[in-house]
């Protein structure tokens, strides 16, 4: 039985740590899953395109190749009796990059640190704390989560130059979802968040104030059992808003994307999985018009049952 038990949390702790902002496609977020675990998780991801076109920039016809890896760590605990989720993540990046500036076309390369990520989920409804062997026993139940999620400004950051790593600003965005199962195989999940940023005072040339309106995003994924411990998804993610200012004056940089993706999970033995993630982008009006792909290899280790257990 705890052989089996590990190999439960295979199934369940699918936790790629990946870029939290509006663009993420992140199926099975809220699943339910024991509590006392901890997950380590290693990453990697690449992206090519307009990856970090900002319309309050100077740029044209930004061409970006990104390659990010991360390490994160997830841990699981319960919080009045309810399943609750924490983690952070420090991710890292390099590339090349090249736009028209001014009429003329120039190219630069970057690598350092990004921003710090973390967050905090509970599961409010349908996921009371539990050990792997009650959640293997319990029936599929409709569950109802809330998060709120931090990206702190740690990342590489030259106020004098146009392109960079880190956004030298914090954001926070809460987030509900509802995760409801069909049957066996199938799982629905629907997520809405607000991202909340607050000022950039560095923002280029190193002396302006850069502003943000909030940013709505919506995430909608179907998935689907191929075997007890490997799943497929299709995933999508809408976002809104998000006009920005520079010393007090608006941009024409209203959001209204959408992207598009598919994600695979692997089992390898009974303690780790590999996450595999593409996604691209379907109906662009402003930046982030980009294609990525990413994996991930993550290590399961249970703890303590429960109290009482």
């Amino acid at each position: 039985m705890k052989s089996f038990c590990l190999a439960f949390l295979t199934l369940c702790l699918l936790l790629l740590v990946k870029k939290t902002d509006a663009q993420d496609l992140d199926p099975r977020a809220y699943a339910r899953i024991p509590v006392n675990v901890t997950v380590v998780v290693a990453g990697f991801g690449y992206s090519h395109g307009g990856i970090i076109t900002d319309a309050t920039l100077p740029l044209e016809d930004l061409e970006a190749t990104i390659g990010s890896p991360s390490l994160g760590v997830v841990h699981s605990f319960s919080l009045a009796k309810r399943t609750a989720q924490v983690s952070v993540a420090l991710p890292y990046a390099w590339g090349d990059a090249s736009a028209t500036i001014s009429g003329e076309t120039q190219s630069t390369s970057r690598s350092g640190f990004s921003d710090m990520r973390l967050r905090f989920s509970w599961l409010l409804l349908g996921a009371p704390a539990s050990s792997p062997a009650e959640i293997m026993k319990a029936p599929r139940k409709t569950i109802l989560g809330a998060s709120f999620s931090i990206t702190a400004p740690t990342g590489q950051f030259f106020p004098e130059k146009l392109i960079n790593i880190g956004t030298s600003r914090w954001a926070f965005k809460p987030e509900i979802a509802i995760s409801q199962p069909l049957g066996k195989r199938w799982l629905i999940d629907f997520y809405y968040g607000i991202w909340l940023f607050t000022k950039n005072d560095t923002f280029y040339p190193g002396t302006s104030i850069r502003t943000q309106d909030p940013l709505g995003s919506f995430q909608g994924h179907i998935s689907y059992n191929i075997q007890p411990l490997m799943w497929v998804a299709l995933d999508m993610t809408f976002y809104t808003g998000g006009r920005s200012s520079v010393d007090g004056v608006e941009m024409d940089d209203r959001q209204s994307n959408s992207r598009i993706g598919a994600t695979l999970v692997l089992p390898i033995g009974k303690r780790n999985s590999i996450k595999f993630a593409y996604s691209t982008g379907a109906i662009i009006r402003s930046g982030a018009d980009f294609t990525s792909v990413s994996a991930g290899w993550q290590t399961t280790f249970l703890g303590k049952p429960p109290s009482g257990q």
